[in-house]
Parts: C-alpha cells; sequence; structure tokens
C-alpha cells in the first residue's frame, strides 16, 4: 500500500503577485478536473508513466497547481512513498523550510541508514538544532537528501511532489537541485510545478529549475485556455447561464486564464445587473488587488493617461496626445517601466502587459472620470464606429441625436463585416432613444438581436427579444422578435411550437408580417415533421404572400428553400425555382446566407456531379461571409466545402475543413450534430475510424435530442457508413435501413442526397442478405436514371458488382467494377473510384487459383494514397497480408458441393473444418464476427446442412444426415 507523507504548508493559490488567502479556490473545486489540457497533460502522464519527471511550468493562475494535483493523486497509488512540499512567499527567506516538509515526517525512517556526520547535518538542518548551514556542512547536508532518497526509494518507488518552486527558500532549492541531479536510476519521480511570468523571462526562469532537476526532466508548459475551454470551465463550476457574448469578454479580459476567468464569472454571477453593451466587465476586488499595488506606483497624470488607453480600442500615444494626454510617451513609458505596459514591436499600439491590467483600472476608477475619458476620445478618434461608441459611453440618459449616431454607426459596422458590434451599438443606441422615437427602442432592440443572431450569438439575441415581448406592442416589432425567437433555436425549433400561434396572432392579416412566419413554419413542417412536401408548400406560401407586401427578403429566402426541397426531393421543378430564386432583385445578404439561393444551387451542383463549380461557388460564398462576419453561415460553408472536397477524393483537405467547421460549431454552439456529421464521415474517409463512430454518434444523439428528422437521416448515413469501414457490416446495416426509412417517409427521391446506398448493399452483401441488396439497388437505380445521376449510378454498379460476385457471377462482376471505376474516375470521385479499384482488386484475388501477392492490390493502394485516404489505405494492407499468408490449408476431404460456394463462403466453411471458432475466423479474415455468422448462415443454406457438425463431417467425408 503506498504510503504518503505530507507536511505542506498552507499556501496561497496562484496570482500575478500575491493573492489573499480566501481567494486561493472556489467552493466548488475539484482537483481531479482538467478542462482543456488534454496535450500537456497526456505529456506528463506519459513522461511519469515510464519513470521520468516533470517540470510543469507558465504565468499565474493558469492552472499547474490543479494539473500537478491530478497527476500527484493518479500516481501516487503507484508509489510507495510520496513526499510533498509547497512553499509561499513569505516564507521563501527561511532555511530549509521545504526539506522539513519533504523530509521531516520521514526522518526516523531514515536516519539509520545513514552515515554519521549525514544523520547529523539532516537531523540538524530539519529541526533546527545545531544551526546547521550549507556553508559548514554543505557536503554531508547535500550527500544527507540524497542518501535519504535511495533509502527511501530502496522500499519501493517515490514520488516527490513540488509545488512553487520560485518560492522555494535557496537552501533547499539547492539540496533538492543537487540530489536531482545524481538519482540515476533510483526510482525517484519529481513532479514540480513553477511560475513563469512571460515570453520574455518565461526561457531563462524554467531553464534554471530544468538544471535543478532529474537529467530527464520534461518541461510541459501550460498556456492560455481558448474561448471554448473557458466557457467549458465556466460551465463546470456553475456558470453556465452566461452569454456567448460575455465567455467572449471573460476570455478576452482573463486572457485564457483559467482563475482570472473563474473570478470573472463568479463576479457576474454575483453582480445585481450585467454590464452594459460597449462596457467593460466588472473587475472583482480580489483580481484588482493583483494590479493595483503597481498602479499606486504611478503618479497621477500617468494614471489618467493610462485610464484613457483602457477606455480605447487601440490607442496609440498620438491617440493618447488628441485626447489631451500631452505628455502621454512619458508617461507611458513609466508604466511600462513598471510592467504594466508591453512593448509591441508591430506598432507604436500602447499595449496592456495582461487585459486584466486595463480592466481593473478601468473598474477603479469613478464614473465621472470614465465618461471624460470617453468624451475625450469620442472627438479624438478617427474611426466613425469607434467615436459613437464612446460618445454613448460619455453621456447618461436619453438622447435622440446620440441614439442616431449610433445606428448609422451599426449600420456601418454591418456593412463592415462586423455583426457583433452592431448589435452592442444597437443596443447602446436603443438605449439613448426616447420613448416617442421613430424608430423607436424596441426596433432597435430587434436589430440589435438580428444582428446577434448573424454573430452566432444566439443566447444574447433570444434574451434580447424576449425583452421586447414583454412591453412591445407595434405588431412588426413583436413578429420580428418572434422571428428571432425561432432562429435562435437553430435545429431544435420543435422546442419553441409554442410561439407560432402567437406569431400568427401578431401578424394579423398583414402579408409581410404572415410571410415571415409561414416561412419558419416551412423549417418547421422539414425539420420537426420531415415532411419535406409540406414544407415546400409553406415555403411557396410564404414566398407569394412577400411577393404581396413587397418583402424581397423573406420571398429570396423562401425561395431558396423551396428550391432546396425540390431538389431533395427530385421534383422536376428544382432548377426553375432555383432561377426565381437567383433573378434580381437581390438582398446581398441573403444572396450569400446559408439558407440562400446560392446555397441552393451549391446543392444541386454537387447533387448533379458538378463538382468544380460546387466548389467554386462555396468557395465565393464562404469568402464573402467571412467578410460580412456572419458566423452561422461561415461554419455551414467549411462544413458544405468538406463535403465538396470528399467528394472530389481530397480527403486530407476535407478532414481540415470538417474539423475546422466542427471547432467553430462547438465555439459559437451553432450546428453542432450537422458539423458530427461531416467530421465523421471526413474522419472515416482520411483520419480515424474510432473517432468517426463516436463522432457520428454525437451527430445521432443531438439529433434525436433536438427532434430534427432533416439531421437524424444524415447522421445516420454517416453512422452507417463509420461502421461499414470499421469493418462491422452488421451496425451499418442497422443504421442505413433506419435512414431508407426515414427517408422515404420524408418524400425524399433523390439518391444523391446522401449517397448512403452504396454502402447500404454493400453492407448487406457482406451480412448475407443479396436479395435485398439488390432491391436497394434497384429502386435506387430508378430515381438515379430520372434524375441523371451519374456517379450514383456508378456507385450502384460497384455494388451490383458484389452482389454477382458472391452468386459466382465472377465475369459480370468484373465488368461492372471495371465500367464504375473508369465512369467515376471521369466524374473526379476520387476515393470512390479508389473503393471501386479495390473491390476489383478483392475480386481479382479471390479467384481460383490465383497465386497469393500483392501486385493486384497495387492501383488501389496507389489510389488511396493520392486521396490521403489512410482508413482505407489500413484495409489494403490488411487485405494483402491475408492474401500473403496464403489461402487456409484444404480439408482433408473438399466434397464436389463445396465448389459452388463464394471465395468467402470457401475461405470461411474451410476454416470450419479446421475446427477454428467463429473469433478466430473473423480475426484471421480481417471481418466482424457477425459477418461470419452470416457466411455460415449461408454455407448451410447452399449445402443443404444444418450445423458446423456437418461442415466437419463433410471435411472427413462422412454423412450428415
Amino acid at each position: 500500500m503506498a504510503r504518503c507523507l505530507t507536511l505542506a504548508r498552507t499556501r496561497h493559490s496562484e496570482g500575478a503577485v500575491t493573492v489573499p488567502r480566501d481567494f486561493a479556490e472556489s467552493a466548488g473545486f475539484r482537483s481531479d478536473l482538467v478542462i482543456g489540457r488534454e496535450e500537456s497533460f497526456g505529456a506528463a502522464r506519459e513522461q511519469l508513466a515510464r519513470g521520468g519527471s516533470v517540470l510543469l511550468h507558465g504565468p499565474a493562475g493558469i492552472g499547474k497547481s490543479t494539473v500537478l494535483r491530478t497527476l500527484a493523486a493518479e500516481y501516487a497509488r503507484t508509489s510507495h512513498t510520496v513526499l510533498r512540499c509547497s512553499a509561499t512567499e513569505s516564507e521563501s527567506h527561511l532555511p530549509f523550510l521545504a526539506l522539513a516538509d519533504l523530509l521531516g515526517l520521514v526522518l526516523d525512517d531514515v536516519s539509520q541508514a545513514l552515515p554519521a556526520a549525514q544523520r547529523t547535518a539532516l537531523e540538524s538542518a530539519l529541526t533546527g538544532r545545531g544551526e546547521s548551514t550549507l556553508q559548514r556542512d554543505g557536503l554531508a547536508l547535500r550527500l544527507a537528501v540524497l542518501s535519504a532518497l535511495r533509502a527511501l526509494a530502496a522500499a519501493g518507488p517515490v514520488l516527490v511532489v513540488a509545488d512553487d518552486l520560485q518560492w522555494l527558500d535557496p537552501a533547499s532549492a539547492e539540496l533538492l537541485g543537487f540530489a536531482a541531479r545524481r538519482l540515476g536510476e533510483t526510482p525517484v519521480r519529481l513532479l514540480c510545478a513553477v511560475r513563469t511570468e512571460g515570453p520574455e523571462t518565461e526561457d531563462a526562469a524554467y531553464d534554471r529549475h530544468l538544471r535543478a532537476s532529474p537529467p530527464d526532466t520534461r518541461a510541459v508548459r501550460l498556456g492560455p485556455l481558448t474561448r471554448a475551454q473557458v466557457a467549458t470551465l465556466l460551465g463546470e463550476r456553475g456558470y453556465a447561464g452566461l452569454h456567448r457574448a460575455t465567455v467572449r469578454d471573460i476570455h478576452r479580459t482573463s486572457g485564457g486564464n483559467p482563475l482570472f476567468a473563474l473570478e470573472l464569472g463568479r463576479a457576474l454571477a454575483e453582480s445585481p445587473a450585467a454590464p452594459r453593451p460597449g462596457e467593460p466587465l466588472p473587475v472583482p476586488t480580489s483580481l484588482r488587488a493583483l494590479v493595483l499595488s503597481r498602479l499606486e506606483m504611478l503618479s497621477d497624470e500617468a494614471r489618467r493617461t493610462l485610464l484613457v488607453a483602457s477606455a480605447g480600442a487601440r490607442p496609440t500615444p498620438a491617440l493618447l496626445r488628441a485626447a489631451g494626454r500631452e505628455n502621454a510617451e512619458a508617461e507611458t513609458a513609466q508604466a511600462a517601466a513598471l510592467g504594466l505596459l508591453a512593448t509591441d514591436p508591430e506598432g507604436p499600439t500602447v499595449r496592456f502587459a495582461h487585459p486584466l491590467i486595463s480592466a481593473a483600472l478601468y473598474a477603479e476608477a469613478p464614473a465621472p472620470e470614465r465618461r471624460a475619458a470617453h468624451a475625450a476620445l469620442s472627438t479624438a478618434a478617427s474611426d466613425p464606429i469607434e467615436r459613437a461608441r464612446h460618445l454613448a459611453l460619455a453621456t447618461t440618459g436619453t438622447d435622440p441625436e446620440v441614439a442616431a449616431r449610433l445606428a448609422e454607426a451599426a449600420s456601418l459596422a454591418r456593412d463592415r463585416g462586423a455583426p457583433s458590434v452592431a448589435a452592442s451599438l444597437g443596443l447602446l443606441a436603443a438605449r439613448h432613444t426616447p420613448a416617442d422615437s421613430a424608430p423607436g427602442p424596441d426596433e432597435r432592440r430587434v436589430a440589435a438581436a438580428e444582428d446577434a443572431i448573424t454573430a452566432g450569438e444566439q443566447d444574447l439575441a433570444r434574451d434580447i427579444a424576449r425583452e421586447v415581448l414583454t412591453r412591445a406592442t407595434a405588431p412588426g416589432d413583436r413578429v420580428r422578435a418572434w422571428m428571432v425567437v425561432i432562429e435562435a433555436a437553430g435545429q431544435a425549433i420543435g422546442e419553441v411550437d409554442a410561439v407560432f400561434p402567437q406569431a400568427l396572432a401578431d401578424a394579423g392579416d398583414d402579408p409581410r408580417l404572415l410571410a415571415q412566419v409561414h416561412y419558419q413554419l416551412a423549417w418547421r413542417s422539414l425539420v420537426v415533421q420531415g415532411d419535406f412536401a409540406q414544407g415546400r408548400e409553406e415555403a411557396a406560401h410564404a414566398a407569394r404572400l412577400a411577393a404581396r407586401g413587397a418583402d424581397r427578403r423573406t420571398e429570396l429566402l423562401a425561395l431558396a428553400f423551396q428550391a432546396q426541397c425540390e431538389t431533395l426531393m427530385g421534383h422536376p421543378d428544382a432548377p426553375a425555382t432555383i432561377g426565381r430564386a437567383l433573378a434580381e432583385p437581390q438582398d446581398p445578404r441573403v444572396a450569400c446566407h446559408h439558407n440562400g439561393a446560392g446555397s441552393s444551387r451549391f446543392r444541386w451542383l454537387v447533387m448533379s456531379d458538378r463538382l468544380a463549380e460546387a466548389r467554386a461557388t462555396v468557395t465565393t460564398l464562404l469568402r464573402e461571409v467571412r467578410r460580412r462576419g456572419m458566423a452561422e453561415s461561415e461554419v455551414h460553408y467549411l462544413r458544405f466545402l468538406a463535403e465538396t472536397e470528399l467528394h472530389s477524393g481530397h480527403c486530407g483537405r476535407a478532414l481540415e475543413l470538417a474539423r475546422e467547421s466542427l471547432t467553430l460549431a462547438r465555439d459559437a454552439g451553432i450546428g453542432e450534430g450537422a458539423g458530427a456529421m461531416q467530421a465523421a464521415l471526413a474522419e472515416a474517409a482520411g483520419g480515424d475510424p474510432g473517432r468517426a463512430l463516436e463522432l457520428a454518434r454525437e451527430a445521432v444523439r443531438r439529433a434525436e435530442e433536438d427532434g430534427d428528422a432533416v439531421y437524424l437521416s444524415r447522421a445516420l448515413a454517416a453512422l452507417g457508413h463509420a461502421n461499414l469501414v470499421a469493418g462491422d457490416a452488421g451496425a451499418a446495416v442497422r443504421a442505413l435501413r433506419r435512414v431508407r426509412e426515414l427517408e422515404a417517409g420524408a418524400g425524399i427521391t433523390d439518391p444523391a442526397r446522401g449517397r448512403w446506398q452504396g454502402d447500404l448493399a454493400e453492407a448487406l452483401v457482406r451480412t448475407g442478405e443479396p436479395a435485398e441488396a439488390m432491391d436497394v439497388i434497384e429502386v435506387s437505380r430508378a430515381h438515379a436514371l430520372r434524375l441523371g445521376r451519374g456517379s450514383v449510378l456508378a456507385v450502384l454498379d460497384r455494388a451490383e458488382a458484389l452482389v454477382r460476385a458472391d452468386r459466382g457471377e465472377h465475369r459480370a462482376a468484373v465488368a461492372r467494377l471495371t465500367s464504375a471505376r473508369e465512369r467515376l474516375a471521369g466524374l473526379g470521385y476520387g476515393l470512390e473510384e479508389a473503393r471501386a479499384a479495390f473491390a476489383l482488386a478483392e475480386l481479382h484475388a479471390e479467384r481460383p487459383g490465383r497465386a497469393p501477392g500483392a501486385a493486384s492490390y497495387d492501383e488501389a493502394t496507389r489510389l488511396f494514397r493520392r486521396c490521403r485516404a489512410l482508413p482505407w489505405l489500413e484495409r489494403v494492407e490488411a487485405a494483402v497480408a491475408a492474401r500473403s499468408a496464403g489461402p487456409p490449408p484444404a480439408p482433408a476431404a473438399t466434397p464436389d458441393g463445396l465448389a459452388g460456394l463464394a471465395a468467402m463462403e470457401r475461405q470461411v466453411a474451410a476454416l470450419v473444418m479446421e475446427g477454428a471458432t467463429n473469433r478466430e475466423i473473423a480475426a484471421r479474415l480481417f471481418v466482424s464476427v457477425k459477418t461470419v455468422e452470416a457466411t455460415l448462415t449461408r454455407v448451410y443454406r447452399k449445402l443443404g446442412i444444418r450445423s458446423r457438425v456437418d461442415l466437419v463431417r463433410l471435411a472427413a467425408g462422412g454423412r450428415t444426415d
């Protein structure tokens, strides 16, 4: 049993200067919770697992102690002795204090193993008797620490855990370093953490501690968390209700420092009111204390200059002078000397050493001083958006002129592709708009909510809209607010069903307002009910209403939706409807929107095998939505581009794009299920099949939770494909049969929508259901012929070749595969071409009398390598290895009936005759156990027998009845 000996001094949690004792940890702290540290945690784990030592380093509050405690708790179980010390700044002047923490409780256990001189020196140092010093007892004391660690290690592995190495008293640090450098193969591991303040001093700081560590020590740096990781951390600690915009501000202000982020989150949770738009976050006293001590060293004038800098977006000395700070250069130099400002080699911008310094300085300033700073900047700033923001923050109460300027600035921000800024300015405009103005404050709030939707800040948009609905009476404002609530629900539109009757009631008989509601009803029909025909009808009705109400934006959206439904349904009117949606006049924002006509045309191009045009279209759309800051559309277009690259056989590029799309989706909370679905397909093609299965299951779960009938079938198709790539044909069949049922119920007839039919047919052949496979092929082929889906027809031919091969029709199967491969190559479907070449190689390799070898697989290998389709390359290598091993030994007697079996059936039967179990057969043939079972069922049927025993009797030439 491990013996854990700890005499750690009460420590203060990390901070930039000195952190108060009551600020150490929040009540909800869990030492086993390590967020955003997968890579660094894994590196440390790997090092400790092989017996090495680890030095964690990074700035104060970055999470070193959390990682250290988690690792220590894990590796204490495999250590016989655990020694701990944790120093503080206030105790760093006391000699041998850390050494007493480490060895004080084990002195009695090791003293008898030490030579007399070493024992005396160590006892004197640890007890304080005899006034031991390194100068007087240097060598004896150094050797005593080394000998003590060796004595402890003789009984079992030792783990030394030392936090805050920077505060170790110099004597203890020197002794520990002396011993560490000489431990050699002794089973002693050091797990240490040291503070390093910044890139300028970091290398020197941890290099010094590395030199005092064992030679094999691995330095692991902990950097700032990403915004998504900060959001996860805040959620885990009970601050999950914060807006994404607020989380973004927390991330920016904290600099990704988890301790600072948690304190900011706690302050916001305890604050009676959220900060107003454009204002910095409230900084709690606990964090202000970290920087205010240095601010007190500034002159009053320098402090005022820094306040103006903290209020500005991109302060420069020139801007500060224009704002009335005549001695800006000298005063900022003084602040830089105190470490409050950082030198910016890229330009003259005045940059704070940490965002928290700026936030604390602003939070500490009295309100009149803040308004004075903003007033000065409202005339000094050159950018009209920046001037309007400062004017608003310098003004109290309503002011129609200020409100108008803010509304103009919001429009300018919108045009510049900064919808998040536009939303913030719009809220400021509403705050300064008098109640009796036109436009009124509620209209401006709704506009801000719509900008928030564009920026991907659904929670903020929803809250603004619901606030408007509590008091607005104008039908136009109310309907627009209801539309924001529905948009904010995303794929979970079924959760806001109660909104639709209220929105229809508010719309009355106004065709312009009714068009907006019926457009959303079209989405409801599709997503909740999975009814494409009903969705198409609602969209057509919405388009007609919008035309009557002269609402071109809603008309274009409704036409694009109608075109999308018709395309997926295989409706003959789809091209004409796309043309109507693309007709002039156009709304620039709708034209590039992911639910606009450009998106519908992209989908039609992909389904029509026009991959080059599809790629050019979606690339242009992606560039435009990025320019406009349309976050949700960017997520979708990245996914669309990944889909196009995957069809083209560019698996590596598709994987990069799919991962990027999923990362953005998770960060913004937009379309995560769809992102997981596309990432699953990309992983199955060019990444990790195991990861593909995880992502596909996530996509299915999300679609089921959201009640999203549209993406449920797409997610199940991805799951079926991932299972097929992973070698589990039975699981693939179960998933893809559900897809078939769902799409038939939804009225989807175009097989190019999900392209799952070939996978289902192939999986059915592998599970012994060739008749059902042919039914899938024939039904899908009829629709593909009607719609001219060349690539689908080629894939169906590839699947039919497998059916024919299963029937023993080798020549016909080869002809089908050869033709399919040539057509897929001509259409530019690189991965599908490679799969056809692989199937052809398998077919040739299974021909009776064919010598084993890799030659027949060379072309498939070349094509998969060109696609960077790593999982498929692994399958080819496995097949080559199996063939190179040669066919299984022939049974003692082979009845004539065995010759009528397909190649896979003969192999399975021969192995059963040898006495192999189903699991052993699956391992040797690189298939699943379920595939073996299904193959045996076919063998029994073809041979007219009932069991494995009958097969063994056949091998022996015996009777089976």
